[in-house]
């Protein structure tokens, strides 16, 4: 499926639209094939759509929107542009197996790899073919991932990703075809891998996708964002605020009132308590694994699209680049 380059980077300002948009999208006829072009270096870089970001040791890596790359290495407090990035196409998710070792994905079905932190990336798949985008991806190591996206598309390596192998999903149990949008790939502390679906479903798999297994929430709409917290307690959500918690390894799941009407984009475990942002300049926070949330929302209403833990609190992400957090904020109940 080829896409309106512009109407494509509107759409993708934050991970929800870009999904939103390759769903309910046409398929025109006989698509061409597309030269990829490296990523320009830009002085504007730091307020870029950023909808992804990971740690590698120390650094923290930000991946968005034209192929924008940012790089930190005090904590949040400043970033730079990544010295070398050959595509110009929006990445949607990043992940590390270590400090050096990181993959980055997005439009076209692109794979990029680092071996130097981020500093420089090479491509490792990219589909010129057909936008089947990658919505995110997962490494146990530096040998072993896999990369998740569209109607169902998932991708496993064992040497790196210098080979990719595509892998079938099961039918779902109600039948029809394994057609989900997959939105977020996660792992538990045990090594279970989990990814954060359409319609409500979670898809499990205990030998780090070989096979799967569905598991419902109860929930019938979209599930953008998900995590294990250390204690084992996994955590999804999406649409308008919705919250899904599970202490049994995803076999029964709780709605948690998350307080807001807000989708939620990304969540994560930092320093005993999980934050979420959300769409709408909304930030969520847990002191008790996600059982119960207190949010507060930026007066801009700014959307906001992914957070990192740092070493002085936490950085946020938005539509609009890197947010200086605690400014323009309120508190809410």
């Amino acid at each position: 499926m080829q896409l309106n380059s512009m109407t494509l980077r509107t759409s993708a300002l934050i991970l929800a639209l870009l999904a939103s948009h390759f769903a309910q999208a046409q398929a025109p006829a006989a698509p061409s094939p597309l030269l990829a072009q490296p990523a320009k270096a830009s002085k504007a870089a730091t307020l870029a759509a950023m909808l992804g970001a990971a740690r590698a040791g120390k650094r923290m890596v930000a991946v968005g929107d034209l192929g924008t790359i940012l790089l930190s290495d005090d904590e949040g407090k400043t970033f730079r542009q990544a010295a070398k990035v050959p595509v110009a196409s929006t990445l949607t998710a990043v992940s590390f197996a270590d400090d050096k070792h990181g993959w980055a994905v997005g439009q076209w079905g692109a794979i990029l790899h680092t071996a130097d932190g981020g500093e420089n990336w090479m491509i490792q798949r990219l589909d010129t073919q057909e936008d089947r985008p990658l919505f995110s991806v997962h490494f146990f190591d530096a040998n072993e991932g896999l990369a998740v996206g569209l109607w169902s598309l998932v991708l496993r390596t064992q040497d790196g990703g210098k080979t990719w192998t595509p892998l079938d999903l099961p039918a779902p149990p109600e039948g029809g075809k394994a057609d989900r949008n997959l939105f977020k790939a996660f792992a538990s502390g045990k090594g279970v891998l989990y990814v954060a679906a359409e319609r409500g479903v979670v898809l499990r798999s205990n030998d780090r996708g070989q096979s799967w297994h569905y598991l419902n929430t109860g929930y019938k709409g979209s599930l953008w964002s998900g995590t294990a917290l250390n204690d084992g307690t996994l955590l999804v959500a999406g649409l308008r605020g919705t919250i899904y918690r599970s202490t049994d390894e995803g076999h029964s799941w709780q709605a948690v009132v998350s307080g807001s009407k807000s989708s939620v984009t990304d969540l994560i475990e930092a320093n005993g308590r999980v934050i979420g942002v959300a769409l709408d300049g909304v930030s969520l926070e847990s002191g008790d694994g996600g059982a119960s949330f207190t949010w507060r929302q930026r007066d801009d209403r700014l959307s906001l699209t992914a957070v990192l833990a740092g070493a002085h609190g936490v950085v946020r992400f938005s539509r609009h680049g890197v947010i200086v957090d605690g400014l323009g904020n309120k508190q809410t109940q």
